[in-house]
């Protein structure tokens, strides 16, 4: 069989487009490794892995993290695998909302968009947050901007944090093709970052006597609880960087030949980044110096790059991760704004025509101010509370996991309704989607139980309160109003009406 050109290949994803009912009005420019890589940026090992490493050592030790990635890797697989199917089948920017329109009817397809939508702006505060204390760890080696008390500290965090987000949104406002290059280059800088930071930690830093034995026996956790429940707790280093790979499915319109590069990019992002996340702990495992110094330290990562490598290296690789977590807010703005783009067109947002709308390059730029200002606005707990804003960053997993494992149950349930796409699990379709189900619950709950004992009013966890209060607004909103007047996706097309192929923006604008 010929292998089809470029311009027949965009041709079928027109049609196919248009078939789910959109006409094509984003720039489908974007190349199977770009899709890949926007959703391998936005898992980020560099990031979620790193940010979250001395959480991680303090509730579980080394054990836990050794044990706990591998783990969490085999089920993420399993959810990755059974969205890339459903992606398969139904490959438009609305992605996650979509499926479960179609699979479900307009309620579920509503509050899973909710839930995406929440999901994805407490991801982009997640990450972003992360990397201006990152920026201000590394700033503070050389400036002292953290009084006493603290509490300008998370002032000037919260300066960077803004300044961070400007700089994200002006770039994706400046069109598809800057974004997509910086992302290819974001893939290689973290597949290489990975292999430098590694490689420096086991060749040139010292290491235990019997590191393995460090890894995979020191039993350590600093929750007051037993260990095997900080064991469990440990399990959410990998499940928050596993998050975001939904995003080769919004840009699926911006993809070609897209029924099979954005499910591959969804699962090979998750297993790509399983193997370099893994590499990543292994080696920050092996050269780590003494546990209690390194729990006692500003940023444990930083402690050991520095500690083990010296100063100038050792920050030059921190300096690696910071530029990686850069990469990986950008992208997850790509990713929330073409979701809150795609959920507007099918009226579901609050002033649905604000946000959409594209500007001369095919961006939705209202949407793109929009996720950035939510996400300043999420990360505002921080000043007053680190134990709120971790519940509002904790409710990022658990509202994207919602909305990832919605569609995959209406599959499972209601297998007449689903066509499958060129992309397909066949026999293992149903089996696969409920280990990504079961999984979702019980990491789901992992991230609602507290994190340290005695449990008190500074360090409880309020992620089950935010999640209350998140359903306490959408079933009455729902029930009140939106069922009366939601209808789920439309087609833009009259039944009548031959397909008009619109042929997509592809010439590159000056940055």
């Amino acid at each position: 069989m010929s292998k089809l050109s470029r311009d027949e290949i965009v041709k079928q994803d027109l049609k196919r487009l248009h078939e789910l009912g959109y006409k094509q009005e984003l720039a489908r420019s974007m190349s199977g490794f770009t899709n890949f890589a926007i959703s391998f940026t936005i898992i980020s090992v560099l990031a979620g892995t790193l940010t979250l490493f001395g959480f991680g050592l303090n509730v579980a030790g080394p054990s836990a993290l050794a044990y706990g990635w591998p783990i969490v890797s085999i089920f993420a697989i399993a959810v990755a695998a059974s969205m890339a199917e459903i992606a398969s089948a139904y490959p438009t920017a609305g992605g996650l909302y979509y499926w479960a329109s179609k699979l479900g009817g307009s309620g579920w397809g509503w509050f899973t968009a909710w839930f995406n939508v929440i999901g994805q702006i407490a991801v982009t505060a997640g990450i972003d947050y992360g990397l201006a204390m990152f920026v201000d760890a590394l700033l503070n080696q050389y400036f002292s901007i953290i009084p006493a008390d603290g509490q300008a500290g998370s002032i000037a965090t919260l300066v960077i944090y803004a300044v961070i987000l400007m700089l994200q949104a002006y770039i994706n406002s400046r069109g598809i093709n800057l974004v997509s290059s910086l992302n290819n280059i974001s893939a290689w800088w973290h597949i290489g970052g990975v292999i430098v930071i590694v490689g420096a930690l086991l060749f040139f830093a010292p290491h235990h006597e019997n590191p393995l034995n460090f890894m995979y026996h020191t039993q350590f956790t600093g929750t007051g609880f037993p260990y095997w429940y900080g064991f469990l707790l440990g399990l959410l280093v990998a499940s928050y960087t596993f998050t975001g790979y939904d995003a080769s499915a919004h840009v699926s319109e911006e993809t070609e030949g897209a029924e099979m590069t954005a499910p591959r990019g969804i699962l090979m992002s998750v297993v790509v980044s399983a193997i370099a996340g893994y590499l990543l702990i292994i080696g920050f495992l092996v050269a780590m110096p003494d546990l209690q110094d390194t729990l006692g330290s500003t940023n444990a990562v930083l402690y050991i790059l520095t500690t083990r490598l010296g100063g100038t290296i050792g920050t030059l690789m921190f300096l690696i991760a910071i530029v990686a977590q850069f990469f990986c807010g950008t992208a997850s703005i790509t990713s929330n704004s073409r979701m809150i783009f795609a959920f507007a067109r099918d009226d579901g947002m609050p002033k649905s025509k604000i946000w959409y709308k594209l500007n001369d390059r095919h961006v939705p730029l209202n949407a793109l101010y929009l996720s950035i200002t939510l996400a300043f606005i999420l990360a505002l707990p921080a000043l007053f509370s680190t134990v709120v804003y971790s519940a509002v960053t904790s409710i990022a997993v658990i509202g994207l996991y919602i909305a990832y494992v919605i569609p995959v149950f209406l599959r499972n349930i209601h297998k007449d309704r689903f066509k499958s796409g060129p992309w397909t699990l066949g026999s293992w379709s149903p089996l696969i989607g409920w280990v990504a189900i079961l999984w979702t619950v019980f990491g789901g709950i992992l991230f609602m139980l507290p994190v340290s004992y005695p449990i008190t009013v500074s360090n409880f966890n309020f992620t089950g309160v935010v999640l209350l209060i998140v359903w306490a607004f959408l079933i009455p909103w729902y029930l009140i109003s939106v069922r009366h007047w939601f209808k789920g996706p439309k087609s833009a097309f009259d039944d009548n009406k031959d397909i008009d192929y619109i042929a997509p923006d592809t010439h590159h604008h000056s940055v």
